[in-house]
């Protein structure tokens, strides 16, 4: 077991200097490199950092999401939950800058930063050239200075895909919305959607007219969809639906009842989240259950890790998802 005494003996410091650092003594005054060395010695001997009381760095959340998503996806209120819970363990102090707030009002005893929703090169540049360490949970326009960490949405769209085609399904169908560019100010392919396309063109079941995207990921642009999809095909209805989202999927089969449509009997879906919204709607949705609490542990390790051995290359990790069966869509196996 590794004790302050190894770790003085590495480190350089006296047992009295480190003992204090780590019951976070607030009248031990030391400069922020002392105590970084401190820190990357006990991690680099494997020290239980748990046992360390006083916070190791404050760092921000760039909460770059706003009000009506948040209330609209619970999705973001689990990231920020997470990211708390997970913050607390590795002793980093947290702060909140929303996307209102702006980058401007990050405080200069900052050290590093996790982003959740899209941010501008702009704003990134800005953190960057203040030397800030950072990871962006999603979009990230400047993968060669910080640090990525996604849901690996093109694994669960070839997935889904897979499932329909071992069921026998060819005609598929897509229900999504668009990524909003703050760059071009223009509604873009959402990356789902592009890998979704990809893979079914790979299969040779491609066919556009049963893919229908448009607006944000909301359920009443899913349920706006579902009523467009039924009334441009009528009787020509795709067999099985892949949709990006369980807010839009709940909008999906809202609209698919009204209009008669049985799901699963009609038409099977798989959608992508496992909300709580995906076990209450009627059917409840088979999807894929991306793991907010690994995610959010990702993101605080990653910049954790930035942190404590400083690094010049960026990482970008990916964060499988396994598929939730329930009643929208019940494969017979495995793919």
């Amino acid at each position: 077991m590794v004790t302050i005494r190894d770790i003085a003996k590495k480190s350089g410091y006296s047992t009295a200097t480190i003992s204090r650092l780590f019951k976070d003594d607030k009248s031990l005054s030391i400069t922020s490199d002392t105590k970084n060395k401190i820190i990357v010695t006990a991690k680099s001997l494997g020290y239980d950092l748990t046992k360390i009381k006083t916070s190791l760095y404050r760092i921000a959340i760039l909460f770059w999401i706003s009000e009506k998503q948040v209330k609209e996806d619970v999705y973001y209120q689990h990231v920020k939950d997470n990211l708390k819970k997970y913050s607390k363990k590795a002793n980093l102090d947290l702060i909140f800058i929303s996307k209102d707030d702006g980058v401007k009002k990050i405080p200069d005893d900052i050290t590093g930063f996790i982003a959740i929703g899209q941010m501008t090169r702009k704003e990134l540049h800005y953190l960057n050239q203040k030397g800030y360490k950072g990871v962006i949970r999603g979009i990230n326009p400047l993968p060669e200075h910080f640090d990525t960490v996604e849901p690996d949405f093109h694994e669960m769209a070839r997935q889904s895909i897979n499932y329909f085609i071992n069921e026998g399904f060819t005609k598929i169908g897509f229900i999504g919305g668009k990524f909003f560019n703050l760059e071009t100010g223009k509604e873009e392919m959402d990356s789902r959607e592009y890998s979704f396309r990809y893979y079914l063109e790979k299969n040779g079941l491609l066919n556009e007219k049963y893919i229908f995207s448009q607006g944000a990921f909301t359920v009443d642009e899913g349920y706006q969809l579902a009523l467009k999809m039924k009334f441009e095909l009528d009787k020509d209805m795709p067999e099985a639906c892949f949709v990006p989202s369980d807010t839009i999927a709940a909008g999906v089969l809202q609209g698919f009842h009204e209009l008669g449509i049985n799901i699963p009997k009609d038409m099977v879906v798989i959608s992508i989240n496992d909300d709580e919204i995906a076990k209450f709607v009627a059917p409840p949705l088979t999807t894929f259950k991306i793991d907010i609490e690994e995610m959010a542990k990702t993101c605080v390790d990653l910049l954790s890790d930035q942190l404590v051995y400083s690094r010049d290359i960026s990482k970008k990790t990916l964060i499988n998802a396994k598929l939730t069966v329930r009643k929208s869509f019940i494969p017979k196996e495995e793919v």
